[in-house]
């Protein structure tokens, strides 16, 4: 595609754009609020000009993504999203119910590349990065659909925020725009798997946003076996830098961890962790493991689950057990993608 991505402009790049076409400067921000209230087209921009949108029309284009599949849950109002992209390819988004608000959960990428056992996003690698106009859209199209203004995102999705890290700071500068949809960046989590260098380009930022880690195991033989990115970038070296980012913002770094049966769920485990963490103003986000039909990984019984917490609440660390939301349409992340994808393969075939 030859036609520029406008979403993804900011409002002194539309001004550069708009001087170019032989436009005045002033209808840069009509035109971002436009795109950033959800337009989904040039016409309905009724105060721009008609020369005005029909050069839009030649030179840009809006990117949007559109409802395939949608699962509603009957408990609590969760909905999971399966949406589609310009080029054909699919990704999640998740739409939460909170008492503060409403949450969204987005894809940063479609598919991706860290390889962790426990996660059906990656199973088959990363097709794309995802441009900051497509993460908006997830954003916009859930708030749409449910009729509410959305007041918190997760960047926890499919895809690694941080191996596509332009894209991300360009999103985190849009959507906290005053013109935009001004959602504030204290209101909004990056999750990592642990992309050292990401973390340590991130911290230049100093973003208020809530750095939430992808630890899941309190040593470097465990983490390794589940996460191929501790291959790259051990424990230490992620601690290292998360202590460092920290310095930086004086925010409180989340730590998430999957717990899975027998795997890392001991008290010695436990113990370790509460260990490594010491020193790190931080909260653990206990998260009981989805099952994944690719691997044999399972959840503890609450019992474990709860005496682990316990352990790390006695030693010490601020650890809760992530609410459970959506239960009874319950899919891992980038297992939806991949049931949609293997049946429109399969219709492609007959």
């Amino acid at each position: 595609m030859n036609k520029t991505d406008i979403k993804s402009m900011t409002v002194t790049e539309l001004q550069e754009m708009l001087k170019a076409l032989g436009e005045p400067k002033f209808r840069a921000k009509q035109l971002f609020c436009w795109l950033q209230s959800g337009a989904e087209s040039f016409d309905e921009m009724t105060n721009l000009p008609i020369s005005l949108r029909n050069k839009l029309k030649e030179n840009c284009y809006i990117a949007g993504v559109k409802i395939v599949k949608r699962f509603e849950s009957k408990i609590d109002g969760t909905v999971k999203y399966v949406f589609s992209l310009f080029d054909g390819e699919y990704i999640e988004s998740v739409f939460m119910k909170y008492e503060h608000g409403y949450t969204v959960c987005i894809s940063t990428q479609v598919g991706c590349n860290m390889g962790c056992s426990f996660c059906a996003s990656g199973l088959n690698g990363k097709v794309r990065d995802l441009t900051a106009s497509e993460m908006l859209s997830q954003i916009m199209t859930a708030g749409k659909d449910n009729g509410v203004r959305i007041s918190n995102v997760v960047m926890m999705g499919m895809g690694e925020p941080l191996d596509n890290f332009s894209n991300s700071v360009r999103f985190l500068q849009l959507v906290s725009a005053e013109e935009g949809l001004g959602i504030g960046l204290r209101h909004i989590s990056l999750s990592t798997s642990g992309v050292v260098t990401g973390i340590e380009k991130l911290k230049e930022y100093n973003f208020p946003i809530t750095l939430s880690v992808s630890l899941h195991a309190p040593n470097d033989k465990i983490r390794s076996s589940m996460m191929r990115v501790n291959k790259k970038w051990n424990i230490e070296a992620l601690l290292k830098a998360c202590r460092d980012y920290q310095k930086v913002t004086t925010r409180r770094i989340s730590f998430e961890y999957a717990l899975i049966d027998g795997v890392n769920d001991s008290d010695e485990c436990a113990k370790e962790l509460a260990h490594i963490l010491k020193g790190i103003m931080c909260h653990v986000n206990l998260i009981p493991a989805n099952p994944v039909k690719e691997n044999s990984f399972k959840k503890p019984d609450k019992n474990k689950i709860l005496a682990f917490k316990q352990r790390l609440i006695s030693l010490g660390v601020n650890a809760t057990v992530r609410r459970t939301l959506g239960a009874d349409i319950d899919a891992s992340c980038g297992q939806l993608r991949r049931r949609v994808k293997e049946c429109d393969d399969n219709e492609k075939l007959r």
